[in-house]
């Protein structure tokens, strides 16, 4: 069969490449064209475009690149109609993939959505677009499957978090190889994890790095993306006792004492690695004030919310300082705390369900064009 991916961030990528490898061994036919990145691209099949050419974050930022968007929709859409998918896969990305599912429906095309789109979070009323253009959902947090059956009456499949198996299939590296490769010290290891966005990494780092000079006995080390240069890092790269490493996050989280982590879905990789960390957010100005009057969640980070608790400390705009986040991660560093949040990582791990999202969902895929 044809399959069509659509994944519009670094997160996507690493999903969509795991459902790729499912999909080839259960459909040995099978002809995948997809955008996507590198590691998607590295699973085999065709990528079209990367989504680093996707990538815009706030409320600002996407209305002075509404016309790259714009154009991009109607690129995609003349690209499925030339390639005839037999099936048109989203994950995640909504404000790109809703329009495309829209059209895709009304020309026949099944459509399936891995990684609902966070409706329960904001723009709830995108309920009636999903029921009506999209034929099968496969959500991955345990709240999701009630939110949407018990609440909307919508039918989905709940198949498990897929970074269970990203980090479950990864090649573990030793602590002492891990520190020559990358030049470290025998300093304890504090991770930052300013996001994939130039933006966000930009008033991120910021502040990171701010509290370095507090912590002499650790040193600290960047997480650089994936979709950014070394070049784009390097004014940032001043301090002795920081570091730098690309593309190397799950490695460096293994090997990490603590972590300071942009919100998003690098702070559920950081608990499922049972690494502390405090979560932090800041947003243009603009964006922030709009975000605050239209998103109702207590949390923003995705442990606290699974959990329905605040299990790990959220820093949110004016609220990320300095001083606050010294006095964070100073906690994080002692023992009490980090027991405490041991236990807790635990029981969100037995919430997240066992290890298979992408092997499930591709079954599922499969099987339902099998049965027309």
């Amino acid at each position: 069969m044809k399959y069509y991916i659509i994944a519009g961030e670094a997160s996507g990528d690493l999903h969509g490449a795991n459902l790729m490898k499912a999909l080839y061994e259960k459909d040995s036919s099978a002809e995948i064209r997809f955008w996507g990145g590198d590691l998607m691209e590295q699973t085999g099949g065709t990528l079209v475009k990367h989504y680093r050419k996707l990538a815009f974050m706030g409320f600002i930022e996407v209305l002075l690149n509404i016309k790259t968007i714009l154009n991009n929709i109607a690129f995609c859409k003349k690209d499925i109609a030339q390639f005839q998918p037999d099936v048109l896969i989203f994950i995640d990305y909504p404000g790109f993939n809703m329009r495309i599912a829209k059209w895709a429906k009304q020309r026949g095309i099944p459509t399936h959505y891995y990684i609902s789109p966070q409706i329960w979070a904001w723009k709830e009323s995108r309920i009636k677009a999903i029921k009506r253009d999209v034929d099968a959902m496969y959500v991955i947090l345990p709240f999701e499957k009630d939110f949407y059956e018990k609440k909307h009456h919508f039918p989905v499949h709940f198949v498990g978090h897929p970074l269970i198996d990203a980090i479950a299939n990864r090649v573990e590296v030793t602590d002492a190889v891990f520190r020559a490769e990358n030049k470290l010290s025998d300093k304890p290891i504090i991770a930052l994890l300013p996001g994939s966005r130039k933006q966000e990494i930009v008033k991120m780092l910021s502040v990171m790095l701010s509290v370095v000079n507090d912590f002499p006995d650790y040193q600290f080390v960047i997480a650089g993306a994936p979709s950014q240069e070394y070049e784009f890092y390097k004014p940032f790269l001043t301090n002795e006792n920081v570091k730098f490493i690309s593309n190397k996050t799950y490695d460096l989280l293994s090997h990490s004492h603590a972590a300071v982590v942009t919100s998003g879905t690098a702070t559920l990789e950081t608990a499922l690695f049972n690494v502390p960390e405090v979560v932090c957010y800041k947003g243009s100005w603009i964006s922030y004030q709009i975000a605050k009057r239209i998103i109702t969640l207590k949390y923003i980070s995705l442990v606290n919310l699974i959990m329905d608790e605040e299990v790990v400390k959220e820093l949110i705009q004016e609220n990320l300082t300095t001083a606050q986040l010294k006095s964070e991660l100073h906690n994080l560093l002692q023992l009490e705390k980090r027991n405490q949040l041991a236990e807790t990582y635990a029981r969100l791990k037995q919430n997240l369900g066992g290890e298979g999202a992408s092997q499930k969902t591709a079954t599922l895929i499969v099987n339902s064009q099998k049965m027309k």
